[in-house]
C-alpha cells in the first residue's frame, strides 16, 4: 500500500483485491503445466496456524536440490512471487554463479493483511496490526520448524532471511529485529516505513513513526543485515514539505538511524533507489536481483 496514507485500510483492500486476482492467474498457470519458476514447487503440509486464517504455504526447492547449508528465503505475500518472478530470478542468478540459491518459502498473506503485516510491539495510532505478533508466531513456530525439518536444512540465523513490500516490507524488518536468534538478514522492499503512532499533527507523525523508534530505543542492537529500496515515484507523500517523497525519506532515515547504532553502509545494510520507480510488483521485479546478489552471495 502507498505509504502515509490516512486510508490504509481501503488502500490495503484494494491491494488485495489485485494479489488475489493475480494470484489466482498464476495458480491456473501452474494446473496447467506452465511455470516460469525454474524450481520444484510442493505446498508445505500440517501447519499449525493457531488464530490465524489458514492458507497454502508452497517451497520452491531449487533446481540443485537442498543441502543441510542451503540458505532459506521466506518471501512475504508469497502468492505474489510469480509477479515478481522470484524463483525464475533464482535460477538465472544461480545458473549464472552469482548467488548461492535458496530454498524460497512463500507465505501468503491473510485477508486481514493490514492486521497480520503491522508491528508486533505497538499498533498503529488506528489501531491496525492487532495479528502481526501471532504471525510472527506462525513464522517462526510453524513454518520455520516444519522447512527445517522437511528439507533438513540447518538453522543458522546468517543463512535465514525474510523479504516483503509495502506492508510487507514493514512486517520483514520488524520480524527480523525483534528474532535475529532465527533470522540474519532481510529485504525490505517500498517498507510501510511510515507506520506510526500518534497522527495528530505533522511533527507527531514523524516523532511517531515505530520502525524509527524501533531502530532507535532498542538496547540490544541485534545483529542483522538489512537491505532497502524505495523508487522515486512509490509515492506523491510528503508530510513535512523538504521535497522529498515519504517513501524514500522514511527509508533514509531510518538507515541513518542505523547506521548511528553501528550498521556499517554497505556491509550489515545497503539501499538502492530506483529512478522512476512505483509503488508495485514490476519495480520490486527489477531490484529483486540487487537484493539476492547482496543478501545470497555465491559461496
Amino acid at each position: 500500500m502507498p505509504p502515509d496514507d490516512e486510508a490504509a485500510g481501503n488502500q490495503d483492500g484494494i491491494m488485495n483485491a489485485r494479489l488475489t486476482l493475480r494470484a489466482g492467474f498464476a495458480r491456473l498457470l501452474l494446473a496447467l503445466g506452465v511455470t516460469e519458476l525454474g524450481a520444484r514447487e510442493e505446498a508445505l503440509p500440517a501447519l499449525d496456524f493457531g488464530v490465524l486464517a489458514p492458507r497454502e504455504v508452497r517451497v520452491f526447492v531449487p533446481p540443485g536440490g537442498v543441502q543441510r547449508d542451503t540458505p532459506v528465503l521466506l518471501a512475504l505475500d508469497g502468492q505474489m512471487m510469480p509477479a515478481w518472478h522470484l524463483a525464475e530470478t533464482v535460477a538465472r542468478l544461480a545458473a549464472k554463479g552469482e548467488i548461492t540459491a535458496p530454498l524460497v518459502v512463500a507465505i501468503p498473506a491473510g485477508e486481514d493483511r493490514v492486521e497480520e503485516y503491522g508491528m508486533a510491539g505497538a499498533a498503529d495510532y488506528a489501531g491496525r496490526g492487532k495479528q502481526a505478533a501471532a504471525f510472527q508466531r506462525f513464522v517462526l513456530g510453524a513454518v520455520l520448524p516444519a522447512v527445517r525439518a522437511r528439507y533438513g536444512v540447518a538453522a543458522e540465523p546468517a543463512r535465514t532471511g525474510v523479504m516483503g513490500a509495502s506492508m510487507g516490507g514493514l512486517a520483514a524488518f520488524d520480524l527480523a529485529w525483534g528474532h535475529p536468534e532465527a533470522l540474519g538478514f532481510a529485504g525490505i522492499f517500498s517498507g510501510s516505513l511510515w507506520w506510526r503512532g500518534d497522527n495528530s499533527s505533522v511533527g507527531a507523525q514523524q516523532a511517531s513513526r515505530l520502525a524509527l523508534r524501533l531502530a532507535r530505543e532498542t538496547r540490544a542492537v541485534p545483529r542483522l543485515r538489512l537491505w532497502f529500496e524505495a523508487g522515486t515515484k512509490d509515492e506523491t507523500d510528503d508530510r513535512d514539505g523538504n521535497g522529498v517523497i515519504d517513501a524514500i525519506q522514511d527509508t533514509t532515515e531510518l538507515m541513518d538511524a542505523l547506521a548511528a547504532r553501528g550498521f556499517r553502509r554497505g556491509r550489515e545494510t545497503r539501499y538502492v533507489e530506483v529512478a522512476g520507480g512505483e509503488h508495485n510488483e514490476a519495480t520490486w521485479a527489477r531490484a529483486l536481483p540487487d537484493f539476492l546478489r547482496w543478501a545470497l552471495p555465491p559461496r
